[in-house]
């Protein structure tokens, strides 16, 4: 299913709902990001998704980490709460979510790298070769809180 970030746009559809999901900013031991290229907007991102009923938000992070990129991570940390109704994502099915992640900090543990139905490439990327990948603007303000390692959580009032 394909969709559309909408952010501080006047003509975005209205939200029609809100969608729990998670966000992990994950570095391996020569400090590089753990990106992926979305198959539904082909955008780079670090790894993500949404809930499941049942699940804890800790092993979602896990669960679509994994699911993602092929690798076994530990959350360590909440970087920030992201929640913004400036952002509303539309989906070709006609769902129109406003935008809520809860991003984690966390540690690579093992696994390999690989793709997903929901990740057509997957790398470790160096900050410095950041600036040269379309990234969306709400995934590039949490990668450089990530990057920040602030003392306290993000969230907006």
């Amino acid at each position: 299913m394909a969709r559309t970030d909408h952010y501080h746009d006047p003509t975005a559809p209205k939200a029609t709902n809100i969608v729990v999901a998670v966000s992990a900013f994950v570095q391996d031991e020569h400090g590089r990001l753990l990106m992926i290229r979305r198959t539904d907007n082909d955008l780079y991102s670090i790894p993500g998704g949404a809930q499941d009923v049942g699940e804890t938000i800790g092993r979602a992070v896990i669960r679509e980490v994994k699911e993602e990129t092929g690798i076994d991570i530990e959350p360590t940390d909440i970087i920030g709460v992201y929640s913004d109704p400036d952002h509303v994502i539309a989906y070709t099915d006609g769902e129109v979510r406003q935008q809520f992640s809860i991003c984690f900090r966390a540690l690579p543990i093992s696994g390999k790298l690989r793709t997903s139905n929901e990740s057509s490439e997957v790398h470790w990327i160096s900050r410095e070769d950041l600036d040269d990948l379309s990234v969306h603007p709400s995934i590039r303000l949490r990668i450089k809180h990530g990057f920040e390692e602030r003392s306290r959580s993000y969230f907006a009032v």
